[in-house]
Protein backbone atom coordinates (compact mmCIF):
# COMPACT_ATOMS: atom_id res chain seq x y z
CA UNK A 1 0.00 0.00 0.00
CA UNK A 2 2.84 2.16 1.09
CA UNK A 3 4.40 1.86 -2.36
CA UNK A 4 1.03 2.70 -4.25
CA UNK A 5 0.16 5.78 -2.02
CA UNK A 6 3.85 6.98 -3.27
CA UNK A 7 3.23 6.36 -6.97
CA UNK A 8 0.06 8.29 -6.75
CA UNK A 9 2.15 11.25 -5.06
CA UNK A 10 4.43 11.73 -7.96
CA UNK A 11 3.95 14.43 -10.12
CA UNK A 12 2.75 14.01 -13.56
CA UNK A 13 5.07 14.56 -16.46
CA UNK A 14 4.67 17.64 -17.79
CA UNK A 15 4.22 17.50 -21.93
CA UNK A 16 6.95 19.83 -23.79
CA UNK A 17 5.53 22.50 -25.50
CA UNK A 18 5.32 22.13 -29.44
CA UNK A 19 8.30 24.06 -31.17
CA UNK A 20 7.35 27.22 -32.94
CA UNK A 21 7.20 26.50 -36.42
CA UNK A 22 9.97 28.05 -38.82
CA UNK A 23 9.27 31.07 -40.08
CA UNK A 24 9.40 30.93 -44.01
CA UNK A 25 10.56 34.38 -45.32
CA UNK A 26 9.39 36.09 -48.57
CA UNK A 27 11.30 38.61 -50.60
CA UNK A 28 7.50 40.48 -49.76
CA UNK A 29 8.21 39.87 -46.35
CA UNK A 30 11.50 40.85 -45.72
CA UNK A 31 10.53 44.14 -47.21
CA UNK A 32 7.34 44.22 -44.53
CA UNK A 33 9.65 43.94 -41.81
CA UNK A 34 12.49 46.27 -43.13
CA UNK A 35 10.01 49.08 -43.60
CA UNK A 36 8.01 48.36 -40.39
CA UNK A 37 11.46 48.36 -38.56
CA UNK A 38 12.77 51.69 -40.77
CA UNK A 39 9.57 53.77 -39.34
CA UNK A 40 10.36 52.41 -35.27
CA UNK A 41 13.97 53.89 -35.87
CA UNK A 42 12.72 57.32 -37.00
CA UNK A 43 10.62 57.16 -34.47
CA UNK A 44 13.78 56.54 -31.86
CA UNK A 45 13.02 53.23 -30.48
CA UNK A 46 16.30 51.82 -31.80
CA UNK A 47 18.87 51.10 -28.82
CA UNK A 48 22.47 50.20 -29.18
CA UNK A 49 22.74 48.13 -32.17
CA UNK A 50 19.16 46.61 -31.74
CA UNK A 51 15.60 47.97 -30.90
CA UNK A 52 14.09 48.63 -27.06
CA UNK A 53 12.34 46.72 -25.29
CA UNK A 54 9.36 49.12 -27.06
CA UNK A 55 10.13 49.25 -30.33
CA UNK A 56 10.39 44.97 -30.19
CA UNK A 57 6.66 45.22 -29.13
CA UNK A 58 5.68 47.64 -31.97
CA UNK A 59 7.70 45.65 -34.37
CA UNK A 60 5.72 42.54 -33.96
CA UNK A 61 2.21 44.17 -33.78
CA UNK A 62 2.96 46.59 -37.55
CA UNK A 63 4.13 43.09 -38.68
CA UNK A 64 1.25 41.14 -38.02
CA UNK A 65 -0.76 43.93 -39.21
CA UNK A 66 0.87 44.30 -42.03
CA UNK A 67 1.60 40.75 -43.06
CA UNK A 68 -0.98 39.08 -41.16
CA UNK A 69 1.31 36.69 -39.42
CA UNK A 70 1.72 36.07 -35.44
CA UNK A 71 5.19 35.48 -35.30
CA UNK A 72 7.13 36.19 -31.82
CA UNK A 73 9.69 38.39 -31.08
CA UNK A 74 12.70 35.36 -31.54
CA UNK A 75 11.59 34.72 -35.19
CA UNK A 76 11.23 38.53 -35.86
CA UNK A 77 14.98 38.65 -34.47
CA UNK A 78 16.35 36.12 -36.06
CA UNK A 79 15.86 37.83 -39.55
CA UNK A 80 17.00 41.44 -38.16
CA UNK A 81 20.29 38.94 -37.83
CA UNK A 82 19.97 38.05 -41.47
CA UNK A 83 19.15 40.97 -42.06
CA UNK A 84 22.80 42.59 -40.78
CA UNK A 85 24.52 40.50 -42.76
CA UNK A 86 23.08 41.23 -45.74
CA UNK A 87 23.75 44.52 -45.58
CA UNK A 88 27.43 44.39 -44.58
CA UNK A 89 27.73 42.02 -47.61
CA UNK A 90 26.10 44.71 -49.72
CA UNK A 91 27.86 47.55 -48.27
CA UNK A 92 31.13 45.98 -48.82
CA UNK A 93 30.29 45.60 -52.66
CA UNK A 94 29.23 48.83 -53.12
CA UNK A 95 32.43 50.68 -51.20
CA UNK A 96 34.19 49.24 -54.12
CA UNK A 97 34.33 51.42 -57.53
CA UNK A 98 33.65 48.29 -59.87
CA UNK A 99 29.96 47.62 -58.09
CA UNK A 100 26.98 50.11 -57.80
CA UNK A 101 23.44 49.72 -57.27
CA UNK A 102 20.25 49.64 -59.57
CA UNK A 103 17.57 51.56 -57.47
CA UNK A 104 15.21 50.43 -59.54
CA UNK A 105 15.55 46.67 -59.75
CA UNK A 106 17.84 46.55 -56.60
CA UNK A 107 20.39 44.91 -58.64
CA UNK A 108 24.11 44.73 -57.69
CA UNK A 109 25.65 45.70 -61.06
CA UNK A 110 28.97 44.82 -61.63
CA UNK A 111 31.14 43.47 -64.19
CA UNK A 112 31.57 39.52 -64.74
CA UNK A 113 35.09 39.96 -63.55
CA UNK A 114 34.97 42.12 -60.87
CA UNK A 115 32.40 39.60 -59.28
CA UNK A 116 34.39 36.73 -59.47
CA UNK A 117 37.26 38.64 -58.07
CA UNK A 118 34.93 39.27 -54.81
CA UNK A 119 33.58 36.19 -54.29
CA UNK A 120 36.51 34.41 -53.97
CA UNK A 121 37.57 36.57 -51.25
CA UNK A 122 34.45 37.11 -49.87
CA UNK A 123 32.16 34.29 -50.49
CA UNK A 124 28.89 35.21 -49.01
CA UNK A 125 28.65 37.57 -52.08
CA UNK A 126 27.22 35.27 -53.75
CA UNK A 127 23.98 35.41 -52.13
CA UNK A 128 23.28 38.76 -53.24
CA UNK A 129 24.75 37.94 -56.68
CA UNK A 130 21.83 36.55 -58.41
CA UNK A 131 18.77 38.54 -56.05
CA UNK A 132 20.75 42.22 -55.16
CA UNK A 133 19.10 43.76 -52.62
CA UNK A 134 16.22 45.87 -52.95
CA UNK A 135 15.58 46.95 -49.37
CA UNK A 136 19.70 48.14 -49.26
CA UNK A 137 17.81 52.22 -48.77
CA UNK A 138 15.76 50.38 -45.66
CA UNK A 139 19.09 48.85 -44.47
CA UNK A 140 20.74 51.80 -44.18
CA UNK A 141 18.35 53.21 -42.25
CA UNK A 142 18.21 50.30 -39.76
CA UNK A 143 21.85 49.59 -39.22
CA UNK A 144 23.10 53.67 -38.99
CA UNK A 145 25.76 53.99 -36.49
CA UNK A 146 23.86 54.35 -32.70
CA UNK A 147 22.16 56.79 -31.58
CA UNK A 148 21.52 59.26 -35.26
CA UNK A 149 17.63 57.93 -34.69
CA UNK A 150 17.73 57.20 -39.04
CA UNK A 151 18.57 61.03 -39.35
CA UNK A 152 21.64 60.79 -41.81
CA UNK A 153 24.87 63.08 -41.46
CA UNK A 154 25.22 64.54 -44.58
CA UNK A 155 29.07 64.61 -44.32
CA UNK A 156 29.32 61.05 -43.53
CA UNK A 157 26.93 59.79 -46.12
CA UNK A 158 28.73 61.72 -48.70
CA UNK A 159 32.33 60.69 -48.03
CA UNK A 160 30.69 56.75 -47.84
CA UNK A 161 28.76 56.94 -50.63
CA UNK A 162 25.38 55.51 -48.53
CA UNK A 163 22.02 55.90 -49.98
CA UNK A 164 19.53 57.41 -47.10
CA UNK A 165 15.91 56.17 -46.60
CA UNK A 166 14.70 58.57 -49.05
CA UNK A 167 17.15 58.66 -52.37
CA UNK A 168 19.81 57.06 -53.59
CA UNK A 169 22.99 58.19 -54.17
CA UNK A 170 25.80 56.83 -56.19
CA UNK A 171 29.13 55.35 -54.67
CA UNK A 172 31.55 57.95 -54.03
CA UNK A 173 34.08 55.81 -56.49
CA UNK A 174 31.36 57.09 -59.20
CA UNK A 175 30.71 60.71 -58.24
CA UNK A 176 34.78 61.17 -58.18
CA UNK A 177 35.32 59.27 -60.98
CA UNK A 178 32.98 61.57 -63.19
CA UNK A 179 33.52 64.72 -61.56
CA UNK A 180 37.55 64.10 -62.28
CA UNK A 181 36.63 63.30 -65.45
CA UNK A 182 34.46 65.65 -66.54
CA UNK A 183 37.44 68.65 -64.70
CA UNK A 184 40.09 66.56 -67.20
CA UNK A 185 37.70 66.96 -69.99
CA UNK A 186 36.65 70.55 -69.39
CA UNK A 187 40.67 71.47 -68.29
CA UNK A 188 41.78 69.95 -71.64
CA UNK A 189 39.33 71.96 -73.95
CA UNK A 190 40.10 75.35 -72.49
CA UNK A 191 43.74 74.67 -72.43
CA UNK A 192 43.72 73.64 -76.12
CA UNK A 193 41.39 77.08 -76.80
CA UNK A 194 44.32 78.79 -74.98
CA UNK A 195 47.15 77.24 -76.86
CA UNK A 196 45.42 77.67 -80.02
CA UNK A 197 43.91 81.47 -79.41
CA UNK A 198 47.85 82.10 -78.00
CA UNK A 199 49.65 80.49 -81.24
CA UNK A 200 47.03 82.75 -83.34
CA UNK A 201 46.70 85.75 -81.27
CA UNK A 202 48.82 87.88 -84.23
CA UNK A 203 46.08 87.44 -86.52
CA UNK A 204 42.66 88.01 -86.57
CA UNK A 205 41.10 86.41 -89.38
CA UNK A 206 42.92 82.82 -88.35
CA UNK A 207 42.28 83.30 -84.60
CA UNK A 208 38.47 83.44 -85.41
CA UNK A 209 38.76 80.40 -87.81
CA UNK A 210 40.33 78.64 -84.73
CA UNK A 211 37.24 79.75 -82.21
CA UNK A 212 34.94 78.27 -85.60
CA UNK A 213 37.03 75.05 -85.50
CA UNK A 214 36.72 74.68 -81.68
CA UNK A 215 33.01 75.26 -81.50
CA UNK A 216 32.67 73.03 -84.50
CA UNK A 217 34.65 70.22 -82.74
CA UNK A 218 32.01 70.83 -79.71
CA UNK A 219 28.94 70.86 -81.53
CA UNK A 220 30.19 67.25 -83.44
CA UNK A 221 31.10 66.09 -79.50
CA UNK A 222 27.68 66.79 -77.83
CA UNK A 223 25.90 65.12 -81.40
CA UNK A 224 28.27 62.20 -80.84
CA UNK A 225 27.06 61.73 -77.03
CA UNK A 226 23.53 62.58 -77.82
CA UNK A 227 23.86 59.62 -80.49
CA UNK A 228 24.97 57.44 -78.40
CA UNK A 229 22.81 57.72 -75.24
CA UNK A 230 19.71 57.00 -77.96
CA UNK A 231 21.20 53.75 -79.05
CA UNK A 232 21.86 52.98 -75.79
CA UNK A 233 18.94 54.07 -74.35
CA UNK A 234 16.66 51.39 -77.45
CA UNK A 235 19.48 48.71 -76.59
CA UNK A 236 18.31 48.77 -72.80
CA UNK A 237 14.64 49.13 -74.03
CA UNK A 238 14.90 46.15 -76.62
CA UNK A 239 16.83 43.86 -73.27
CA UNK A 240 14.13 44.97 -71.39
CA UNK A 241 11.65 43.65 -73.65
CA UNK A 242 13.00 40.64 -74.41
CA UNK A 243 13.45 39.46 -70.90
CA UNK A 244 10.24 41.14 -69.55
CA UNK A 245 8.29 39.76 -66.46
CA UNK A 246 5.17 39.12 -68.83
CA UNK A 247 7.37 36.57 -70.90
CA UNK A 248 8.57 35.06 -67.70
CA UNK A 249 4.81 34.12 -66.17
CA UNK A 250 3.92 33.03 -68.93
CA UNK A 251 6.57 30.55 -69.15
CA UNK A 252 5.95 29.44 -65.62
CA UNK A 253 2.40 29.00 -66.67
CA UNK A 254 3.51 26.57 -68.90
CA UNK A 255 5.84 24.65 -67.10
CA UNK A 256 4.69 21.32 -65.34
CA UNK A 257 5.48 19.88 -61.49
CA UNK A 258 5.92 23.61 -60.17
CA UNK A 259 4.06 23.84 -56.70
CA UNK A 260 2.76 26.33 -54.65
CA UNK A 261 6.20 27.73 -52.58
CA UNK A 262 8.01 27.65 -55.91
CA UNK A 263 5.82 29.67 -58.11
CA UNK A 264 4.87 32.10 -55.66
CA UNK A 265 9.22 32.74 -55.09
CA UNK A 266 9.70 32.50 -58.80
CA UNK A 267 7.23 35.66 -58.68
CA UNK A 268 9.74 37.70 -56.03
CA UNK A 269 12.50 36.30 -58.13
CA UNK A 270 11.42 37.50 -61.23
CA UNK A 271 12.22 41.31 -60.11
CA UNK A 272 15.26 41.01 -60.85
CA UNK A 273 15.99 41.27 -64.31
CA UNK A 274 19.13 39.52 -64.55
CA UNK A 275 17.21 36.68 -62.78
CA UNK A 276 14.71 36.82 -65.21
CA UNK A 277 17.18 36.68 -67.99
CA UNK A 278 18.41 33.81 -67.05
CA UNK A 279 15.64 32.10 -66.46
CA UNK A 280 14.43 32.87 -69.85
CA UNK A 281 18.04 31.21 -70.97
CA UNK A 282 17.94 28.14 -69.68
CA UNK A 283 17.05 25.21 -71.75
CA UNK A 284 13.38 24.49 -70.37
CA UNK A 285 13.93 20.91 -68.70
CA UNK A 286 16.68 22.90 -66.92
CA UNK A 287 14.19 25.59 -65.11
CA UNK A 288 12.48 23.84 -63.02
CA UNK A 289 15.61 22.36 -60.83
CA UNK A 290 17.17 26.42 -61.26
CA UNK A 291 13.83 27.81 -59.68
CA UNK A 292 13.69 25.53 -56.73
CA UNK A 293 17.52 26.12 -55.92
CA UNK A 294 16.85 29.91 -56.05
CA UNK A 295 13.76 29.82 -54.12
CA UNK A 296 15.69 27.34 -51.19
CA UNK A 297 18.06 30.53 -51.22
CA UNK A 298 15.30 33.22 -50.51
CA UNK A 299 13.90 31.19 -48.22
CA UNK A 300 17.05 30.81 -46.20
CA UNK A 301 17.75 34.33 -46.37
Amino acid sequence: MASRSTRLRRTPHKQQPEPQARAKWTASLTKILADVMVDQVHKGNRQKSSFSKKGWKYICEDFYKHAGLNWDKDQLKNRFAVLRKQYVITKSLLDEPNFSWDEATGAIVGTEEAWNKHIMEHPDAETVRNTGCPIYKQLCTIFLEEGTNGKHNGAAEHEKGTPDSTSYQPPLNTIKAEERSESEEMANMDGEQDRFQSATSSKDGVRKRGRMGVDNAIANAVLEMAAASKLRAVAIKQCSERFSIADCVRTLDQMEGVNERVNFGALDLFNNRSARETFLSLKADKRLTWLQGKCSILCDL
